[in-house]
């Protein structure tokens, strides 16, 4: 598997990551969710260089992940927007997160918190099924070979642990 063939992918996973598989674009999303929209404070706020930043941009831009929304016309400039496709990323954001608060936060705790706007709680991601909104963790699923796979094989042991 090849990197800069990863949307070929048949697999959901590897064609997503060839969109948001990198440090600096996570980075560049995680100033989205905060608000951040214009091409100097990502750059002021990351430390980024300006190739690099361009670079991402275009590539979510590109993905539909950001658009490009005019807020001046003269001179034009352009700010960074989420779509609703980007907004669809909060989730796994919030996964890496809470992830990050457990595993990499220093002694003193995470260094942001999520306050749930309408119960007014500190709140954190949580896996639940769709269809009976049990939680769900990696211990509780099996997987199939669903429709769009295109020949594809499922390595024996996930095979195995599905029957």
């Amino acid at each position: 598997m090849r990197w800069e063939e990863l949307d070929r992918e048949p697999c959901s996973l590897a064609r997503s990551l060839s969109i948001v598989g990198d440090r600096w674009t996570l980075l560049v999303l995680r100033e989205c969710f905060l608000r951040v929209r214009r091409f100097e404070e990502f750059e002021q706020r990351l430390g980024i260089a300006r190739h690099v930043l361009a670079g991402r941009l275009k590539k979510l831009t590109d993905a539909g992940v950001l658009a490009r929304v005019p807020y001046q016309e003269r001179p034009r400039r352009e700010e960074y927007r989420l779509t609703e496709k980007g907004l669809e990323l909060y989730p796994v954001m919030l996964a890496l997160l809470d992830w990050g608060d457990k595993w990499m936060a220093g002694k003193d705790g995470p260094p942001v918190l999520r306050r749930h706007k309408s119960c007014g709680k500190i709140a954190r991601a949580v896996q639940v099924c769709s269809e009976c909104g049990e939680p769900m963790g990696a211990r509780d699923m099996t997987v199939e070979l669903g429709p769009g796979a295109s020949g594809g094989e499922l390595p024996p042991a996930a095979k195995a642990e599905g029957k």
